[in-house]
């Protein structure tokens, strides 16, 4: 591939001040003469000839070889050709076009290199990528990857040579990868496969296939070799400091691998060249032979405390006597108790092994010095730099300090010790003469405040009496504090410390009162409050109790004048956050409160702005129905009317008053609203609402369905009644599992009661705390009446009996199954009786129950009505067809769990049967069998899909069977104008949606294509007449809508001149849509580039009357712009940008000022100075003269700014410079022939690089 270099006067003149000055014809240019100009050669010194390169390097080849520097590029270059055959993309046509050239983008995008894509004759692909070496060896592996076809080999070589393919951390694959630019497939260690898979181009796999097999020969030349030694013999072939292994490792080239003493295991394995290896095994069996000849033993017992000491740092003693003596000190493991050491060596070397050995084991020490525990602290130093001088000195002494105990221990070389242990003495005796310590008594209260914030106040005495202060932690609740350090400083900061002690015990404290609710508005996000605070009153100390204590005390301590202020201040802003907390629960319907959130939570938001309240809603998982607001008082009172208003609105809520006398609503309420809330929820949970404590007033409101309302009043005024005439209550206890007995299947045997006394009893609710309890109230006889009967029944419950009956096997599966559930039924209704069933696999019929009498009796009863349920069981089938069943089942199954519970049956429905495919209807014989059995059923008899099967009692299968009967929608159909179906459908089916979920219905909308009038609805016949009457109702609004649309359509044009259209418009609109919200109309103003258009016409269109009143008020405007007039002023442009001032914010000033319209000449305009105004004829003139006043100001400070700029200018020379002739050569090769001389103008005779260059056109067309 050619390259073409690009030579501009600029660059050839940098060229040229880069060759050597000697060799250079310089060429000056002065006012009068000119030199002759350089010659073509000299110019553009030719490049040498190949057979002198060739003849000698050392000789200069033309004038390039000494003339320029040579640069060592980092960018390097290369090119890669793929042929025709392998390319991957062969589309001719499309060269620089589609996938390729994508590809290409985005290797050079990935790697950072630089692409040159060329097609060679062959059709084969010529690519050149240039960029640093990393980037270009990147793109070479992604363009065989991508753009040539890819081939695979494998390469079986031995497993074990495996890991030297990939190198340490896959290196070495990788660096194989990117040379051969392939990719190389290694199976995993656990696959027993040896085949190595390599893919890419063919030169890539040939390539990667000799580089792996290298590796795996290299790896063949080596051996393995495990050679069996004696532990005790080791050491001896290991060498003192492992030299000997060592030399025998370098001198053989082989790798030999000596478990350490540490491990148990005995043998050597020898790696490396087989004929290295062999060498190097004969030479350590023949060390191990001799030794095992030679050596011999003897046993010393050593104390096991200086075993350490024989062995050494690291071993280094051990290994001492073995270069010393030659002889190998065995030592027990430190876990072993034995003291007994074996030396095994030749046995004339013993005896000087044993003497080093006694010796090393003698030659430490271990001594004591006494220092009271106090002292250590100040031996050691600060940051240990008292006890680093002895330690440095003494690196082989250790020097250890036991906390508590008043001595120091020394251990090392005897010497060593004994001069470490007089400089110790010597630094106690020294402490103990200038050092003093004293214990004082304080508090432990007042430590915290002794310590100050961030240890202020103790760093302070620290540092002022040079004295170490030691308070205990506040875990230890220790009143004893110790000040240690100079005699006179220890004084000096005990006095302190008790003065303050002193000081703080007269302080005075005081206990604020305050809800740990408020604790954390006072303290503030990230304690920003309670600093403000602080910082107002510094000498107070502020301490909130922890929260997990749940206590209001606040505690203030500091001068009392302080505290005092202190207090009233935190006082006042409690009672603002009071006020601002008052609190109440609204109750309102669950079903409501997304109506009061609204779209967004914008109707929510909107009450929580306007009314300045906190507005808290139960979470939608919650069965609560309350809604809290948090504010001051008359706020929330206001944001609760808001609330239940919306409430109103949106149901048939009716709100009764009843008076009732304010001293007896406490009395009706009940402990924690027990007796009321029992109220509420016998009426269908209508919310009863007092009056607040202290109000004075008497009435109570009760909210809720209407008949619900009535209910609750009566009873709420019975009781009322009741309260006033002669209230009596009585509380008795029952255990939990009682109630449900007591109270009875549907609350009959309460009720029961309540009948015959008169009397009201309430039991406990789920949240009460005392679930025992049950309350009693009523007149009094009534009372005692009715407590005489409960006590009754509750003793009758305490008499535990044991009784059994008999029960069919067949039957007790009913009673087990799905985790005993009927069992647990009957445990909860009959006062937790125990019913135990035989073990599944036995045939007992004998069935144990144990409980209260009662209970026991009801239990067996119930259990016999059961079992004679299951014997009365009949199955009766209801055919509905299948389409039907999911609507019959309703969500989730609930209708059909409905009915299950209310009549005591088993529903089973059949499994869905898919349609038949079209034309599949006739039956298909298979192996000659008659066809004729098919046709002979019945036609009209349902099919096995449609018919679903109810179990139970006859009496009950038959209603259950109405009621799924009742389920079957049904389908009517309603006239509905066609044009109208999208209104009803509404923006992404909304409008239908919300129809079929108001009243539980279908509604189909015919397809548009079918252009019908008729809508179907289906769903239950309850349901269909309101649906029904609710689709007309929507129809009769759609069509007023209509009505009002048509209303609004009416249009009216007004003809106005084009040239009124921008001021009717106004800046930025603003005209135009005063008039369009003022009339409520829309106003369309002509197309300018729609020639078709009548260019005077503008449209408005809305109601009648408003598009009148807008033309009126159009045509207004137009009458106000007829009586305008437009002047030219002359004005000096020099002074124009000054008029119309920053961003134009002076001249729009000045004509809103004279409402007048200014326009300035756009620049290139044929007279610069001419300004045109245009307004009334009075306030045109009057603008006039207010801008020709503003002109003469301007000007005079144009002239005296223009007059200063002369002298400021620099001199300009008054001879121009001739015009350049350009770059001039002598004896050019056009000179002498025909040929024209290049122009360096031309883009074609000196193209840039890398831009297309057009092809000269010759008359036979373009080159091939």
């Amino acid at each position: 591939m050619s390259s073409v270099a690009v030579l501009t006067q600029e660059s050839f003149a940098e060229h040229r001040s880069g060759l050597v000055p000697q060799q250079i014809k310089v060429a000056t240019l002065n006012s009068e003469e000119e030199s002759d100009p350089p010659t073509y050669k000299d110019a553009f010194p030719p490049l040498p000839e190949k057979s002198a390169c060739l003849e000698s390097a050392q000789e200069p080849a033309g004038a390039w070889n000494n003339k320029i520097r040579p640069i060592k590029a980092s960018v390097i270059t290369q090119v890669f050709h793929v042929p025709l055959e392998e390319r991957k993309y062969k589309d001719m046509n499309q060269f620089g076009e589609g996938e390729q050239a994508k590809i290409c983008l985005e290797i050079m995008q990935r790697t950072g290199a630089h692409l040159e894509l060329s097609l060679a004759k062959d059709q084969g692909l010529s690519i050149m990528v240039s960029g640093k070496l990393d980037a270009v060896m990147k793109a070479r592996k992604d363009i065989v990857a991508r753009l040539q076809t890819q081939a695979s080999a494998t390469v079986p070589i031995p497993k074990e040579h495996h890991r030297f393919v990939i190198g340490k951390n896959g290196e070495k694959l990788q660096d194989l990868e990117l040379k051969t630019a392939t990719k190389i497939q290694i199976p995993r260690p656990d696959d027993p496969s040896n085949q190595i898979k390599i893919t890419g181009t063919k030169e890539g796999i040939e390539k990667a296939r000799h580089e792996v097999l290298l590796i795996s020969a290299e790896q063949d030349k080596r051996a393995v070799e495990r050679l069996e030694v004696e532990k005790a013999f080791h050491p001896f072939i290991a060498g003192p400091y492992n030299r000997l292994v060592g030399e025998i490792m370098q001198e053989t080239g082989t790798r030999i691998n000596i478990p350490p003493p540490s491990v148990s295991r005995t043998e050597i394995v020898f790696t490396g060249e087989k004929e290295q290896l062999a060498q190097a095994v004969a030479r350590i069996k023949k060390i191990y032979e001799e030794k095992k000849k030679k050596t011999t033993t003897i046993a010393v017992e050593v104390k096991k405390s200086q075993h350490k000491y024989v062995i050494g740092p690291k071993g280094n003693s051990l290994q001492e006597i073995l270069e010393r003596t030659g002889v190998s000190v065995e030592i027990p493991p430190s876990d072993s108790t034995s003291e007994t050491v074996i030396l095994r060596g030749e046995p004339e070397k013993l005896g000087q092994a044993l003497t080093e050995v006694y010796a090393k084991a003698n030659s430490f020490t271990v001594s004591s010095v006494s220092a009271p525990s106090w002292l250590h602290r100040f031996i050691i130093g600060k940051k240990g730099q008292n006890l680093a001088k002895i330690t440095q000195q003494m690196p082989k002494v250790h020097i250890e300090f036991t906390e508590g105990e008043d001595k120091i221990t020394l251990e090392g070389p005897t010497e060593d010790v004994n001069v470490a242990q007089e400089q110790i003495e010597s630094m106690v005796k020294d402490l103990i003469n200038r050092m003093d310590y004293v214990e004082i008594n304080i508090d432990h209260r007042f430590h915290r405040h002794l310590i100050g914030k961030s240890g202020a106040n103790i760093n302070r005495i620290k540092d002022q009496y040079k004295v170490s202060v030691r308070i205990p932690p506040d875990s230890e609740k220790s009143n004893l504090i110790r000040i240690e350090g100079d005699p006179q400083g220890v004084q000096q900061a005990k006095r302190e410390l008790l003065e303050l002690a002193s000081r703080m015990e007269n302080e005075r404290t005081k206990d604020l009162i305050i809800e740990q609710r408020f604790h954390r508005t006072i303290i503030g996000q990230k304690g920003e409050r309670i600093r403000e605070i602080r910082d107002k009153f510094p000498e107070v100390i502020i301490n909130f109790p922890d929260p997990a204590q749940k206590s209001d005390i606040v505690q203030l301590r500091g001068p009392k004048n302080e505290v005092e202020k202190c207090t009233k201040y935190m006082q006042k802003m409690v009672a603002d956050l009071v006020e601002n907390s008052y609190s109440i629960s609204v109750p309102i319907f669950k079903q409501f409160h997304k109506n009061i959130i609204g779209k967004g939570g914008a109707n929510i938001k909107k009450i929580r702005e306007e009314s300045n309240t906190k507005i808290d809603l139960p979470a939608e998982n919650s069965n609560s129905e309350t809604i809290v607001i948090t504010g001051k008082r008359a706020n929330c009172e206001a944001a609760r009317s808001r609330i239940l208003s919306i409430q109103k609105d949106l149901a048939n809520i009716a709100e009764v008053e009843v008076s009732i006398p304010a001293k007896l609503h406490n009395s009706l309420i009940g402990t924690k609203g027990r007796l009321i809330r029992s109220i509420m929820e016998e009426c269908g949970g209508v919310h009863i609402h007092f009056p607040v404590e202290g109000s004075g007033s008497d009435t109570v409101v009760i909210r809720g369905p209407s008949s619900d309302v009535e209910k609750a009043k009566k009873q709420l005024l019975h009781l009322a009644e009741e309260k006033q005439t002669k209230s009596f209550t009585v509380d008795i206890r029952a255990k939990p599992e009682y109630h449900k007995f007591l109270i009875g299947k549907g609350g009959g045997k309460i009720r029961k009661v309540r009948d015959s006394t008169g009397a009201r009893i309430i039991f406990p609710a789920a949240e009460d705390k005392d679930q025992d309890l049950i309350t009693i109230i009523g007149k009094e006889d009534a009372v005692r009446e009715a407590q005489r009967e409960l006590e009754a029944l509750i003793q009758n419950l305490d008499n535990v009996v044991e009784d059994y009956m008999l029960v069919d096997p067949k039957h007790h599966r009913h009673f087990v199954i799905r985790r005993g559930q009927v069992l647990r039924e009957i445990a909860e209704e009959y006062g937790g009786v125990m019913v135990s069933f035989p073990r599944s696999g036995t045939q007992s019929d004998k069935v144990t129950l144990k409980g209260a009498k009662d209970c026991v009796e009801a239990a067996k009863k119930r259990i016999q009505e059961i079992i004679e349920d299951l014997e009365a069981q009949v199955t009766v089938e209801c055919a509905i067809p299948q389409k039907f069943h999911r609507s019959v089942m309703g969500p989730k199954g609930s209708r059909i769990q409905q009915i299950t519970r209310d009549y005591n049956v088993q529903i089973k429905f059949p499994d869905r049967e898919e349609t038949p495919a079209h034309g599949m209807e006739h039956t298909i014989q298979e192996n000659g069998d008659e066809a004729s059995e098919g046709r002979e059923a019945d036609p009209g008899s349902p099919r096995r899909c449609d018919i679903i099967t109810i179990s139970g009692r006859k009496e009950k299968c038959e209603a259950a069977k109405e009621a799924l009967e009742a389920l079957v929608p049904v389908t009517i159909e309603v006239e509905v104008p066609f044009d109208l179906h999208r209104y009803i459908i509404g923006q992404k089916g909304s409008g239908i949606r919300k129809m079929m979920d108001e009243f539980e219905v279908n509604i189909h909308v015919p397809a548009p294509e079918l252009q019908s009038d008729v809508i179907a609805i289906t769903g239950l016949a309850a349901n269909l007449d309101r649906a029904k009457a609710g689709l007309l109702e929507r129809v009769k609004e759609l069509q007023a809508e209509q009505e009002d649309r048509a209303l609004r359509s009416f249009k009216l044009n007004v003809t106005v001149d084009p040239k009124y259209h921008p001021k009717i418009i106004g800046r930025k609109g603003a005209v135009i849509t005063q008039i369009r919200l003022e009339h409520d109309v829309n106003i369309q103003f002509p197309d300018k580039d729609d020639g078709s258009q009548p260019q005077d016409q503008i449209t408005i269109t809305g109601y009648e009357k408003n598009t009148e009143a807008a033309r009126d008020a159009i045509l207004k405007i137009v009458g106000e712009l007829e009586q305008m007039v437009s002047e030219d002023v002359p004005l000096d442009h020099r002074v124009h940008a000054r008029i119309i001032g920053a961003r134009g914010k002076a001249i729009r000033k000045i004509m809103d000022e004279f409402k007048v319209d200014i326009r300035f000449p756009q620049s290139g305009a044929p007279d610069p100075n001419c300004v045109t105004v245009t307004g009334l004829p009075e306030n045109v003139e009057e603008a006039i003269d207010h801008i020709l006043n503003l002109e003469e100001e301007y000007l005079a400070d144009v002239v005296d700014s223009e007059a200063l700029q002369v002298y400021m200018k620099p001199p300009v020379h008054e001879e121009a410079k001739a015009p350049s002739k350009g770059f001039v050569v002598r004896d050019a090769p056009w000179a002498s022939s025909s040929e024209k001389a290049p122009d360096m103008s031309s883009s074609e005779e000196f193209p840039s690089f890398g831009a297309q260059v057009a092809p000269k056109t010759l008359p036979w067309g373009p080159k091939r």
